[in-house]
């Protein structure tokens, strides 16, 4: 029997199919300024000792694959949550550090704290959708997304940070950003294309989860990015056990969970580490575990990823969890992301 999708068609559908919109109006935004340029000269000279990279939520999982490659570019750089940066790694406040801080609203408890306690000392890199945010107008530069207002759970805002996040990577590590340009140009066709099936692809998700209450998202490197949000996005939006971690991660334990109420979503992410994920998708189907490979070679159509450069995976890898928050809104016969407990904004530490 199809499942019913007339329940699901709210305002956090409408911002998913809004995101193709949101990707080309950010890329338009993209300027790398003297002052970026400067910091990518000072960063290449030493002259900073620490890249702090930090955030909440699904704005602290979008900085992997800019920590990565800040590291294989040779610097030193951090992933701190901001919670914990403010709490116990404020030592990292010296003028040897500069922070790049993301934040979608530019306002919450943990930015304004960070702001409070900086005052300063290090300089800031703000990634953020409010341009008139306490953090836009506090920081040295800003590198602003262009998602405009979003319902509840992180979909376009999250897309646009990563591009912008992938913007403001190859600014810092001194690369053609007119090749830059013209890779992201290709990311929002991309996107549209998936999404223009948004319906079957939630069919096929609602039959194929059928009866699932744990959900594990699993993947390696910059798929991290995708594990971490997907997971977050997912239990928000449908309220049901949802956990994201590295593939190795699972084998260390949570393998042992594998039941016919166990699903885990494998993603085959970059080629250096492909073939580890995919041995462990293979593993999990001998003990007769339910599992599904997110790569444009999926044997399943709504976690094929579309054909792009890949520059921009991590954009296309939330798209099958996206479609999985709608199946199983679906399946329960409710509206998916509408908040009865949380807000937009967290303004309480």
């Amino acid at each position: 029997m199809l499942t019913q999708l007339a329940v699901i068609e709210g305002q956090y559908l409408r911002d998913i199919l809004d995101q193709a919109r949101a990707l080309e109006d950010t890329l338009k935004s993209l300027e790398d300024g003297k002052w970026l340029y400067d910091l990518a000269a000072r960063l290449r000279r030493g002259k900073y000792r620490t890249v702090v990279l930090t955030g909440m939520g699904s704005s602290f999982h979008a900085l992997h694959p800019i920590h990565l490659k800040l590291i294989e570019h040779g610097l030193t750089a951090t992933m701190v949550e901001t919670s914990e940066l403010i709490h116990y790694h404020s030592r990292l406040f010296i003028p040897e550090t500069v922070i790049i801080a993301v934040s979608q609203s530019g306002q919450s408890a943990e930015v304004i704290r960070l702001l409070e306690m900086n005052r300063g000392k290090s300089a800031i890199v703000a990634v953020t959708n409010s341009p008139e945010s306490p953090l836009a107008r506090q920081a040295n530069a800003m590198v602003l997304t262009r998602a405009g207002k979003e319902f509840s759970v992180s979909c376009k805002t999250y897309v646009t940070a990563l591009m912008a996040l992938k913007w403001l990577e190859d600014v810092l590590c001194e690369r053609d950003l007119d090749r830059t340009r013209a890779e992201l140009g290709q990311v929002a066709p991309a996107v549209e294309s998936y999404l223009a099936d948004w319906r079957e692809r939630v069919q096929t998700l609602a039959a194929l989860l059928t009866e699932v209450r744990h959900l594990f998202l699993v993947g390696r490197g910059r798929s991290l990015a995708a594990v971490g949000t997907g997971a977050l996005i997912v239990k928000e939006s449908d309220r049901i056990h949802a956990e994201g971690m590295s593939s190795a991660a699972f084998r260390h334990g949570p393998f042992e969970m594998l039941s016919p109420e166990t699903f885990v979503l494998v993603f085959a992410g970059d080629s250096l580490t492909r073939h580890l994920n995919r041995r462990l998708l293979e593993d999990i189907r001998a003990q007769q575990g339910r599992a599904c490979w997110v790569a444009g070679d999926s044997e399943v159509a709504a976690c094929s990823l579309p054909q792009a450069p890949r520059t921009f995976l991590p954009i296309v890898e939330i798209l099958p969890v996206q479609m999985i928050t709608l199946a199983l809104a679906a399946q329960a016969g409710r509206e998916a992301g509408r908040f009865a407990l949380a807000s937009k904004i967290t303004t309480t530490e």
